[in-house]
């Protein structure tokens, strides 16, 4: 009755932790819920507002998107990516997930993925039929492929179609690519097509983010969306920016639309143009300004000849490596610290690390973002006792994980 391309896959990692972490603390448990990545702030009280004036939208909309909000990204997107791009170019989607499961099912060729990448890039090209390529990356070079990694795989057939997905700032790493220039060389060489999500530009610890699409925006297809840097996770709105010259596969995207979610939520799009017209500034500099302190918090506290760690650049996320831990896997290492200590942690195995790798992904937003950002409104000094007063879960758990570690 059911394919086997699907009874050899699993629950999404990250949507499965959060639900497991939520019943572990209706059964009364302490956990530090370090495992699932969702923004701590809340949505913009603008753009709630215009949600309920909208409520009452109940017509469908069109394929591609409400025009007013594609508009709006586009000029928004222009002005950040400095390139021209139209409404023409957006095409809305129930979250950027949704989008890409549909750009894998109708691209037909390989899949490029770096190691380590987001949970659901390697089931969804599965479920496309897709062969996957792992690239192989480091600490030293951010966790991203080098060039000539992309190349090794490419050239050998140079006739074949690839589709090679950048995640920057990274999901679970936290680093951002800083070898775009070098990569765009390869991708404009050959048949490659680009993924690059950026859904969590807006959170980049970095002044002045770097796109793939700033240096080949006519073989970049950008995917960004509200989830992160607005806090509307739930909300599922997110989107694909497709250039001119791959107009034939947004109409392919279309199609495939049409015959499954046909069109988002017409209230959630209408309040979506008000994140994107409106001047956001000071709430993603709230936001970014306390994420970027929180994680160097715990990076600074974790760090050691036992914890292998980079320096969090943007995002929600670190990945350390446990190196004295010695387990069969990394999830069977974070099954233990759970236990040990109740902090909630996903293993690297996740991700495409090696299963016998102590690596993990931290997510650092168990706190009260609301509370934090009334007393931080904007990117002033955030000091160690601030933290540890408005965000104690991070400050305890950081704790446990420390004395942990230093059980080995």
């Amino acid at each position: 009755m059911i394919k086997e391309i699907v009874k050899n896959l699993s629950l999404s990692s990250t949507l499965k932790i959060n639900e497991i972490s939520k019943d572990l603390e209706a059964q009364g448990k302490n956990i530090f819920k370090f495992g699932f990545g969702q923004s701590p702030f809340k949505v913009p009280d603008e753009v709630v507002l215009e949600l309920k004036n909208n409520a009452d939208k109940n017509n469908y909309l069109p394929m591609q998107g409400l025009p007013k909000l594609r508009e709006a990204i586009a000029k928004y997107i222009s002005i950040k990516r400095n390139y021209n791009y139209s409404a023409e170019n957006i095409l809305i989607g129930p979250g950027t997930k949704e989008l890409m499961f549909l750009l894998n099912i109708l691209f037909d060729g390989d899949v490029l993925l770096p190691t380590p990448s987001w949970v659901s890039y390697e089931p969804q090209a599965i479920l496309g039929r897709n062969k996957i390529h792992w690239l192989q990356t480091n600490r030293e070079k951010n966790w991203f492929p080098t060039a000539d990694e992309i190349e090794r795989i490419v050239s050998k057939n140079k006739n074949k179609n690839y589709l090679l997905f950048l995640n920057s700032p990274n999901n679970p790493s936290g680093q951002i690519c800083n070898n775009l220039e070098d990569i765009s060389v390869i991708v404009k060489k050959y048949n490659v097509l680009v993924l690059s999500d950026e859904i969590y530009s807006e959170l980049s610890f970095e002044d002045n983010y770097k796109s793939i699409a700033n240096l080949c925006p006519e073989k970049t297809i950008i995917s960004n969306g509200l989830s992160k840097w607005c806090a509307a996770g739930g909300w599922r709105l997110g989107y694909f920016i497709i250039p001119n010259e791959l107009k034939k596969l947004k109409n392919s995207m279309k199609v495939l639309v049409s015959e499954t979610f046909s069109s988002v939520s017409a209230p959630i799009q209408y309040a979506a143009v008000v994140a994107y017209e409106k001047n956001m500034s000071k709430y993603v500099n709230s936001s970014r300004n306390i994420l970027k302190n929180v994680g160097e918090y715990v990076y600074d506290n974790l760090r050691s000849n036992k914890v292998l760690i980079s320096k969090p650049q943007g995002g929600f996320y670190l990945m350390p490596e446990f190196v004295d831990k010695k387990y069969i896997s990394s999830e069977e290492m974070c099954t233990d610290l759970l236990n040990n200590t109740g902090v909630v942690l996903l293993p690297g195995s996740d991700f495409g690390l090696p299963k016998n790798k102590m690596f993990a992904r931290l997510s650092f937003t168990d706190f009260n973002g609301e509370e934090f950002m009334k007393n931080f409104p904007s990117d002033k000094d955030i000091k160690v006792e601030d933290i540890e007063k408005l965000a104690p879960k991070i400050a305890e758990g950081t704790k446990r994980i420390k004395k942990w570690v230093g059980s080995t």
